[in-house]
């Protein structure tokens, strides 16, 4: 490791420490960006798990949150060759009797294809849609004194809700399925409180661009996001993987991209014992299991919307989705459980060979389970496109700890970084009056366990580098909106 000094340095290259040493590296200082691994990325990577020529993301796959971005958007990423791809199908619900309900860029459409809930879906969508310019940047942050209350009241109320609740806005088994797909993302039971808010957030990005996925791969995220960081002239170390404060160069600022648990092992010495107890109290929620598939054909999906969209969630009913998901957070193992489904190739011709295809999967289970989850989940793939498994011609998969091993911020297969609920919502990892600070001045959280959680945005590492912008070298980045 280089021995000069820095003004910054940053522990971890996932989305969230890139958009750290970024947002340092604008403001004119000097920062070391360092990675445990040979590649950089974190959860942004792609490689050939299955058969050569087919390429899979490790981790994430559609990109809603990156590509509307309040951070990313401000940055030439365009400029370092990344190029979104957007499904006409942002996702797709299949249902037993061979329909599926489908979300598209068109609100109108949207809501005329969920029949009698048509107008509960679009009065519920319609204002958010209208108003998230100017309260995105206020719902992806830490909690504060919103630019526009009143829109963000009318998100607020009902993104409080359990997601059994909201759904009850609808009348149909079609909108509810749909609605509680959305919700499922949370990674938690549907009937904890702000459940509805994932939801919410991921049909405003589909119904205001898409839910789009980068050409090539999401290595190509990271990739655009390390090039820009060197363009700004920061520095990148691969192959440092950080144990100890005793490893980093000297530097008046440290951010790590880490959870609670990495960092009581690099710092828990140097740290207060209050707060110290704060993080050993921090959750972590369920863990998934993944596979990649290498495939001779697409998908054979009975509906057509399915073989359409480049994210499938396969769950079927409300009752069934909720049944599955409580199963997970008390320590089982549902027979059929909620399966998030990704079909890259069809709209990416270089993640596989000509004529042939990849698909990406996995479910929700307890945290830090090794049962093997394969045939449950291809059971419900099946079970939505017959023929399905004839297709299969090599196959990878992930249990939470191996997902641990390849990434340790997935304590327990928890790709979320924490359990995103109520009490973690926007105190994780502990109540302070800055959730981005640790007792010790000049550290810093940067990780999806800070506000506002997971998902590549990037959000999180850009406003602890504000903070610390602030708090160390008295200056101010610039805010992502000035409405």
């Amino acid at each position: 490791m280089s021995d000069s000094r820095y003004d910054a340095v940053v522990v971890g290259s996932g989305p969230n420490g890139l958009a750290a040493a970024i947002t340092l590296q604008q403001a004119g200082l000097s920062v070391l960006l360092l990675e445990g691994k040979n590649e950089l990325g974190g959860g942004l990577r792609t490689a050939e798990l299955t058969l050569p020529g087919f390429r899979h993301d490790i981790c994430s796959a559609i990109h809603p949150l990156a590509a509307a971005s309040p951070f990313f958007q401000t940055l030439p990423l365009a400029q370092y060759g990344l190029e979104y791809l957007t499904p006409p199908v942002a996702a797709a619900h299949p249902f037993d009797d061979g329909t599926a309900a489908t979300v598209v860029t068109s609100l109108a459409d949207t809501a005329n294809s969920l029949g009698a809930d048509a107008v509960a879906y679009r009065h519920l969508l319609a204002p958010l849609i209208a108003s998230w310019p100017g309260i995105a940047s206020d719902v992806l942050a830490p909690l504060h004194l919103p630019q526009h209350p009143l829109d963000m009241a009318r998100f607020g109320l009902p993104a409080l809700l359990p997601a059994t609740a909201l759904a009850r806005l609808f009348r149909g088994e079609k909108a509810k399925g749909l609605f509680a797909g959305m919700a499922a993302h949370a990674i938690q039971p549907l009937r904890n409180l702000t459940t509805s808010a994932v939801g919410l957030v991921l049909l405003i990005a589909a119904h205001r661009g898409g839910w789009p996925l980068p050409q090539g791969g999401s290595q190509a995220i990271a990739d655009a996001l390390v090039a820009h960081f060197r363009a700004l002239g920061g520095t990148v170390e691969t192959g440092t993987f950080v144990r100890s404060l005793s490893q980093l160069p000297p530097a008046k600022a440290v951010l790590f991209d880490v959870t609670p648990a990495q960092l009581l092992q690099i710092a828990g010495h140097s740290l207060s014992r209050i707060y110290q107890w704060q993080l050993r109290r921090y959750r972590y929620g369920m863990g998934v299991f993944k596979v990649d598939w290498a495939l001779d054909a697409p998908i054979p999906f009975t509906a057509a919307g399915c073989r359409a969209a480049g994210t499938v969630h396969l769950g079927n009913t409300l009752a069934e989705i909720a049944a599955s998901e409580k199963a997970a957070a008390q320590g089982q193992h549902p027979a059929r459980p909620f399966v998030l489904l990704a079909q890259q190739s069809l709209f990416d011709t270089t993640r596989a060979p000509a004529g042939k295809h990849t698909a990406w999967a996995y479910c929700h289970v307890p945290n830090g389970s090794r049962v093997d989850m394969t045939a449950a989940i291809e059971r419900q793939v099946e079970r939505f496109a017959p023929g399905f498994r004839a297709r299969i011609i090599g196959r990878h998969t992930f249990d939470t700890a191996q997902l641990e091993s390849y990434n340790p911020n997935y304590v327990g297969g928890d790709i979320n970084g924490g359990l995103l609920d109520i009490r973690q919502l926007f105190t994780r990892p502990a109540l302070r009056a800055s959730p981005y600070r640790t007792s010790r001045a000049g550290l810093y959280l940067c990780s999806s366990a800070t506000p506002p959680g997971g998902g590549v945005h990037g959000l999180c590492g850009y406003h602890a580098a504000r903070r610390a912008l602030r708090d160390v070298f008295r200056l101010a980045a610039a805010p992502l909106y000035q409405a």
